[in-house]
């Protein structure tokens, strides 16, 4: 992709912390998100992807710090959530689709009761997007008669229907038999090449290095590295996202147990980070080597 990033900022986020209760999960991020520019985050499992990408729509509720969509600041007490929400495209891990639901009302019942749609609109705007995402044929089937693939594409096109002007993708293709990823990630390819403005988390390296106009490597809670996925993931200058993509990218030459001993030095300073955090805002929320929460 070749979004710019002299294009107008659609997310803004300034320092951005989170803990649940003495876990400090997300510790100082800042982020940009330009209109058109896809996003990918990567990191190990624990390293606070899924809480930052929730945090942006207010699924998790920032301890402290800024985020604006657009000219919205989304954790303002008077902010209207609900009216940047509509904005907002979401694609979960699992699918959540209305079981008691054909594929076709999964994808019209937000369209009339949020946007108040006719339901011929719906329906029209709903066969649009289950065409773009290949499954025309099976608007009348329920979820439970289709694969999980094809559910989670029935996901993408749920929140198309929406008219979104930000996707968000929270590990889209995790829950998903191997052979079923191809589908969906080419439904995402074809999204960004639209111009779809996207920030997914993701562990599809492939699809971050071939789709992602910037990447995101993050650990600990923190943004260890980020740049043009070429830097990030062919070239990383970091140790840590070093050790990362070689156990990603090449798994079977890992000494085994190896991953126990740096996921114990990854955690092991967690009290004293927070202790040391406490005395001294501000000087975390970028990668300075030393242990973070997962």
């Amino acid at each position: 992709m070749t979004a710019s990033t002299t294009a107008a900022p659609i997310v803004e986020v300034t320092d951005l912390h989170k803990s649940f209760g003495a876990n400090h999960v997300l510790r100082g991020l800042t982020a940009t998100i330009h209109e058109g520019e896809v996003v990918c985050v990567i990191g190990p499992s624990g390293s606070g992807k899924s809480t930052f990408l929730r945090c942006i729509n207010l699924l998790e509720k920032p301890t402290s710090g800024s985020i604006k969509v657009g000219a919205d600041e989304v954790n303002d007490p008077d902010c209207d959530i609900d009216a940047i929400r509509r904005n907002m495209g979401m694609v979960f891990q699992q699918f959540n689709l209305f079981p008691h639901l054909s594929v076709l009302e999964n994808c019209t019942i937000a369209q009339t009761t949020v946007l108040k749609r006719s339901r011929n609109e719906a329906e029209a705007k709903a066969r649009e997007n289950l065409e773009k995402v290949g499954l025309s044929e099976k608007e009348e089937a329920f979820p439970a008669q289709l694969s999980g693939g094809q559910q989670q594409r029935v996901a993408i096109a749920r929140a198309l229907s929406m008219d979104p002007k930000l996707m968000l993708f929270d590990e889209p293709t995790s829950a998903l038999d191997p052979e079923l990823v191809g589908d969906v990630l080419s439904v995402m390819r074809r999204l960004a090449s639209e111009g779809m403005t996207m920030f997914v988390v993701t562990h599809e390296m492939a699809f971050a290095r071939d789709v992602a106009d910037r990447v995101i490597f993050m650990d600990g809670g923190v943004i260890v590295e980020e740049g043009a996925p070429e830097q990030v993931i062919g070239e990383p200058t970091e140790e840590r996202t070093k050790i990362f993509l070689q156990r990603v990218l090449d798994p079977t030459h890992v000494e085994a147990g190896a991953e126990d001993a740096a996921y114990a030095k990854r955690h092991v300073g967690d009290v004293a980070a927070d202790n040391v955090d406490e005395r001294h805002p501000g000087t975390h929320g970028r990668f300075s080597g030393g242990a973070g929460v997962g």
